[in-house]
């Protein structure tokens, strides 16, 4: 038997009353996915744990069967981990996003999705500005990055918001507060002067783009945590492929391997043929593949129903629709998405989102659709989310 698990980042969703009462899960045509839903067992679960972070470190870590209350330690420090960036004694990490501020007011949390190159330009030019002996800057993907500071602990201890929680608000009652603040403050207004005037964004302006202005510190972490190896838990080889960080360093932190799929990004230019040939090809050596799909979440957070739900429909046609013929008899599928975002508030939330066991040996749940009302109205919950690995695997 092999096993795929789809996580559909940030698919799930409230009501818009703008679009009728659907979710953009309902509003999507998802042919492949309903089909599913109606052979297999659709239901609720809870991926978040109560007082946690609705991040897609503790969401994802739950889908991948891990539990976040005992292993999240922070988002930073999984992808400090997959950039190979190390956190030794005294030193702490945070994400450093390269935001856009205008009037005030956070104008975009990724810089207008910024490309990696011109990103690394940037971060390059903030180390040779901001960084020495106890700051450092590395460069990631896209918008997201991580500064590594060294001899300030406190700076764990500050309020810090995502910025993406804050779309065209004025950011001043949302800058780092409380003990280690100052630090982190310091850096975000010293940033804008390294990144005013700099070529890259005087280009990105020239182009009618949007420029990266400052950076922006939140999610700290102060260690890497210590998971057990994803074959020693379920044993079985697995293997990943994502265009973001986070994932990776979620699949280096469980000895899950990580495909090199040529195509695979963050958005909607993400190449979904190439992201589930690359997958299914590794089943050829591999027991288990997870294919994370992360544009439903950016389309979430941008506050585009159009592109959340053309998203969905991109993972249903190109994505679904070769899991659903692959080996008849032979595969198992979890399909869900690691979280909700909500159009309405452009960040994630806390919401049971829907999941879907679908192959031999699970009892169709007379489901009609993947959506969450139909995934309520099964009737069927798992409260801990990370529990439901183990069902995928062990029926």
């Amino acid at each position: 038997m092999k096993y795929c698990v789809v996580i559909i980042d940030g698919a799930s969703g409230w009501p818009l009353s703008e679009r009728g009462g659907k979710t953009c899960l309902e509003l999507a045509y998802t042919p492949n996915l309903d089909v599913m839903a109606q052979e297999g067992a659709l239901g609720l679960t809870v991926t978040v744990p109560a007082g946690m972070e609705p991040s897609s470190a503790c969401a994802c870590m739950s889908v991948l069967g891990y539990d976040p209350k005992l292993y999240y330690r922070g988002r930073s420090a999984i992808e400090a981990k997959s950039m190979g960036v190390t956190i030794g004694a005294g030193e702490v990490v945070f994400r450093c996003n390269l935001v856009a501020i205008r009037d005030g007011k956070m104008w975009s949390y990724s810089s207008g999705y910024i490309s990696s190159g011109e990103a690394q330009v940037l971060i390059a030019a903030l180390e040779g500005s901001l960084g020495g002996d106890k700051v450092h800057f590395y460069p990631g993907v896209s918008y997201r990055h991580i500064c590594k500071i060294r001899g300030r602990e406190d700076t764990l201890l500050a309020i810090c918001t995502p910025p993406h929680n804050i779309p065209d608000k004025p950011i001043a009652e949302f800058l780092p507060s409380g003990p280690g603040s100052e630090l982190l403050r310091d850096l975000m207004e010293r940033s804008e002067a390294v990144l005013r005037e700099h070529p890259v964004n005087i280009s990105r302006r020239s182009r009618g783009d949007i420029p990266a202005t400052m950076i922006w510190l939140f999610w700290g972490s102060g260690r890497i945590p210590d998971m057990p190896a994803f074959k020693r838990v379920y044993g079985l080889d697995a293997a990943m492929t994502s265009g973001v960080d986070l994932l990776k360093g979620l699949a280096q932190m469980t000895g899950i391997k990580m495909l090199d799929i040529p195509g695979v990004t963050d958005g909607l230019d993400n190449d979904y043929a190439a992201q589930v040939a690359g997958a299914l090809k590794a089943l050829e050596e591999c027991d288990l593949v997870v294919i994370h799909v992360e544009s439903p979440d950016e389309a979430g957070h941008a506050g585009s129903i159009d592109d959340k739900v053309e998203a969905i429909q991109r993972v249903d046609r190109e994505i679904v629709s070769q899991i659903r013929f692959w080996g008849k008899d032979a595969l198992r599928a979890l399909i869900m998405p690691d979280h909700s975002t909500p159009i309405k508030i452009q960040t994630h939330s806390r919401d049971p989102v829907p999941f879907m066991l679908w192959g031999p040996g699970f009892a169709a749940s007379r489901a009609k659709r993947f959506t969450e009302a139909e995934a309520k109205r099964t009737g069927i919950f798992i409260e801990e989310g990370y529990n439901i690995m183990g069902r995928l695997i062990k029926v």
